[in-house]
């Protein structure tokens, strides 16, 4: 690997000198761009693809530019403040109920990633409940999910102190559309509660990541108030189209939440890595499990509204520092705005759908859960090769489209079937990379059963 050269001078710049350098910067990460242009290329329908966009850059730059550390109100109260407008900005477009916005006595802090967001709520929940229970009793609590939720949850739970056996994971199935329904939770909940254990936590799901499943976040949150579980809603990708009217219903029920970590927006919504957007109902709650104080980040004025009770970021959050994430969030609304933004889900949710159709009029193929957003999950027919051979039949084929090196799809296994999913949300594709995903894997499925003589 090169090298950059080592005797530049660290003193400031003038222009000329400037563009030299950044010429020179840019040409050496030029050589390597091969290796990294993977993950945004058009053709990158694997995971969730992360988002990026010019004005998503701009402020990032401008967030390391300014290098601010806005962990406590008095370091920054510009950047501070700013997000907690941005957070209810986002909260607002999304149709969040007044009581998780700092408008309705909530409030909503900017993080780098789910498994930072839900660590924090899990510790909330747990010191809510041992506050009642008495810390002796941590060994009772019980954090629930499905078997399609995100495994930060599982993590999560571990690192707040609940025993692995206590998270306790509720099968779904084709029925519900893999959704986790009240009926399950209310049999496992009343079955652990005679047996001495206490109900802590329950996530729901707007928009698993296996297969974009939806659990019905009204009808969870009535059995959680029911046993004054935590509820926490995650919609970390879904979340984002509720900005959309037509999807605005599968956050019916949000008002129940405890917490709603409703979108990350590096993951649709042209926002470059990292910004995960979590709101809570109660801050008092929320800060008292995560919360310092020592007399040096001691706060000794107020905030530009003349409340005397400022905001300390520090505050919500796992680590002290912090990033200010609030500006390159900011840019990004004020360059797209919504109808942009709505355009922008709409395209990729179209292309999805286009795709799905294309499928399901092919006759190897199958769908095998419908699409509610932007990922499409299929596999050839059983009938084609029978149960025992199908799934081998798939992974060949999801082989043989990966090493083409023109698009990139990954898989999921669920009721023992192997999946094959294509999430369409990367910012370059358009409708017509997904015409060619859906081509090349058309071909690459007659070459397949051509081998097996199929």
């Amino acid at each position: 690997m090169g090298s950059l050269p080592l005797d530049a001078s660290l003193r400031p710049l003038d222009p000329e000198a400037f563009s030299g350098e950044s010429r020179a910067v840019v040409n050496f990460l030029a050589e390597y761009y091969c290796d990294v242009e993977k993950y945004p290329s058009p053709g990158f329908f694997a995971y969730y693809p992360f988002n990026a966009s010019a004005a998503g850059f701009a402020g990032e730059m401008l967030s390391v530019g300014l290098n601010v550390v806005p962990f406590v109100w008095a370091a920054s109260p510009a950047a501070a403040e700013l997000e907690t407008i941005v957070v209810d900005w986002m909260g607002k477009l999304i149709g969040l109920p007044q009581r998780l916005l700092f408008s309705g006595g909530g409030g909503g802090v900017l993080q780098g990633s789910t498994c930072e967001a839900v660590v924090c709520t899990l510790a909330a929940a747990r010191d809510r409940a041992l506050a009642k229970l008495g810390h002796e009793n941590i060994m009772k609590l019980v954090v629930y999910a499905s078997d399609q939720t995100h495994v930060t949850i599982q993590k999560g739970a571990r690192l707040v102190g609940i025993p692995p056996s206590n998270f306790r994971v509720i099968q779904t199935s084709a029925s519900s559309g893999y959704g986790l329904t009240a009926d399950a939770i209310r049999a496992a909940v009343d079955r652990h509660v005679a047996n001495g254990l206490v109900p802590l936590y329950l996530c729901a799901t707007v928009g698993t990541t296996g297969l974009g499943a939806v659990d019905p976040v009204r009808e969870l949150g009535e059995e959680a108030q029911r046993h004054g579980m935590w509820l926490h809603v995650d919609a970390a990708y879904a979340g984002s189209a509720a900005i959309c009217p037509e999807f605005e219903g599968y956050l019916d029920g949000a008002e129940l939440a405890d917490s709603h970590e409703a979108m990350n927006p590096h993951k649709w919504f042209l926002t470059n890595m990292d910004c995960c957007c979590l709101w809570v109902a109660s801050p008092a709650t929320f800060t008292a499990a995560l919360s310092t104080d020592p007399e040096y980040l001691k706060n000794v004025g107020t905030n530009s509204t003349g409340k005397p009770a400022a905001i300390d970021y520090k505050d919500w959050q796992i680590s002290l520092t912090r990033r200010f994430r609030a500006i390159k969030l900011w840019v990004v609304l004020r360059r797209y705005g919504a109808i942009g933004l709505r355009g922008y889900i709409h395209r990729h949710v179209a292309a999805a759908k286009r795709f799905e159709r294309m499928v399901a009029e092919d006759e190897r193929f199958e769908v095998v859960v419908p699409r509610k957003f932007l990922l499409v999950c299929f596999r050839l027919r059983e009938r084609i090769a029978g149960d025992d051979t199908v799934d081998d039949l798939n992974r060949e084929l999801l082989a043989a489209v990966n090493s083409s090196g023109r698009a990139f799809i990954t898989h999921f296994v669920v009721d023992g079937k192997f999946v094959i999913r294509l999430a369409v949300a990367g910012a370059m594709t358009e409708m017509q990379h997904v015409m060619d995903a859906w081509a090349l894997l058309q071909g690459k499925a007659e070459e397949v059963l051509r081998r097996h003589q199929l």
